[in-house]
């Protein structure tokens, strides 16, 4: 299956530590497609935000069970990016997009 630069990237988590983050160190962290991978993540970063990217780390999360009341509920698995911009690349800034 052939995704789209689109596809890849859902959406960009803004918590307080991905902030900080993205302050400190210059990483953007990101939702991404459970079925791409961190080539795949890279260039959909550069090519969406037109900045240079140099390295990408990617985490798994397992959906949760979930109850209520008397019935039990799964909530789906998702994957992150955390993605590592270069010293001299432009900053993003999600709401330019």
């Amino acid at each position: 299956m052939k995704l789209k630069y689109t596809d890849i990237i859902i959406a960009p988590l803004v918590t307080e530590k991905s902030t900080d983050l993205k302050d400190k160190e210059r990483l953007l962290c990101f939702k991404v497609h459970k079925n791409s991978n961190k080539i795949n993540i890279k260039k959909a970063v550069e090519e969406l935000f037109k900045t240079e990217v140099e390295s990408v780390r990617v985490m798994n999360f397992r959906g949760k069970e979930k109850r209520f009341g008397r019935y039990t509920g799964k909530r789906p698995s998702w994957k992150k990016a955390y993605v590592k911009l270069k010293k001299d690349a432009k900053m993003v800034e999600y709401f330019e997009v």
